[in-house]
């Protein structure tokens, strides 16, 4: 009889260090994840549709700048095949789209619909209408972000086949 008591003490602490145990996995796993607020962030939908040509929209991604830039005629005329291939292009129209910080030291660059690029103010540095570097200190062209198009909407933080040709071709990080 004393043996059956101690068999089903054992047996029942061992229940409830299971239990507890399952318990703390669980608090842990969720202390790991993301807070809603950083997933709700994670995607961003614009609308291409609205863009006017040679004018700039600047929209929220991660607590980033991105330029959104539909390009006329005449700048896609204009523009080199290093040029045409940072273009995001949906139908007949070609886009920017970029991180609006500059990649020498993060400043916000200003657009000059007049010169169709972008002057950073903090070190002169210029990029052309495709976010290429004309002008130096900054190293490199302004950053793609990840994207996929959905018709006319462009899905900013998922990576659709789009970004994948880019990233293939050494566009894109």
């Amino acid at each position: 009889m004393n043996q059956t008591r101690r068999g089903f003490m054992g047996k029942a602490f061992g229940a409830v260090a299971g239990v507890g145990a399952v318990g703390a996995l669980y608090a842990m796993k969720r202390s790991w994840d993301p807070l809603p607020s950083v997933k709700a962030a994670g995607f961003t939908t614009i609308d291409l549709s609205s863009c006017t040509a040679n004018k700039l929209i600047v929209e929220k991604w991660r607590g980033k700048p991105i330029f959104v830039l539909r390009k006329t005629a005449e700048m896609v005329a204009a523009q080199n095949e290093a040029q045409t291939a940072r273009d995001i292009v949906i139908g007949d129209d070609h886009y920017l789209v970029a991180i609006g910080l500059c990649t020498h030291l993060g400043c916000i660059p200003a657009y000059r619909e007049d010169k169709t690029d972008f002057k950073c103010a903090c070190h002169g540095g210029e990029f052309d209408s495709s976010g290429i570097e004309t002008l130096a200190p900054p190293p490199s062209p302004l950053v793609i972000p990840p994207f996929k198009i959905n018709g006319a909407t462009l899905v900013l933080g998922e990576e659709g086949p789009e970004y994948s040709k880019m990233k293939e071709a050494g566009i894109v990080a």
